[in-house]
């Protein structure tokens, strides 16, 4: 994992139920708020891509679950491209329990790139092509307020 870019959070009372578990649901929130970090890497933020006259969709998301994460756990997301098309790219998400090292969730979230203002397929451009096949390894995000 030291070679793909990971975000690192801390799981929030209120992302959980009654049992301190976090919510099914939370998981799709968790793939986003580790994409958009990745994609801040990559391109330096939506704000750069919409400028470009580029926007992108989510048209598949799928979660496959692991183990339970709880109130106040660390988490650790392992984000890549793996994989992208004329129009679309797959980010790959791994998230583990920064404690235990055990794997929480796997997800993978497929993207289309369209046009900003109609929102129609368009291909990807050489120079996004390029940052989404180089990925950016070893870059960090902690939102979780911890040092290692």
């Amino acid at each position: 994992m030291k070679n793909e870019f990971t975000y690192v959070f801390r799981v929030r009372y209120s992302e959980c139920d009654p049992q301190k578990v976090v919510f099914n649901g939370r998981y799709a929130e968790y793939v986003d708020l580790a994409a958009t970090e990745f994609v801040r890497a990559l391109w330096g933020g939506y704000d750069n891509i919409i400028a470009k006259g580029f926007d992108f969709q989510v048209v598949n998301l799928n979660i496959s679950w692991k183990a339970p994460a709880h109130f106040d756990d660390v988490l650790s997301v392992s984000v890549r491209t793996s994989h992208v098309g004329n129009s679309s790219y797959v980010f790959s998400f791994d998230f583990f329990n920064k404690t235990t090292e055990r794997q929480i969730v796997s997800a993978e979230a497929v993207y289309v790139m369209v046009d900003a203002q109609t929102f129609s397929k368009v291909v990807i451009p050489g120079d996004l092509r390029e940052t989404l096949l180089a990925g950016a390894p070893g870059t960090l995000i902690n939102h979780a307020g911890i040092t290692d």
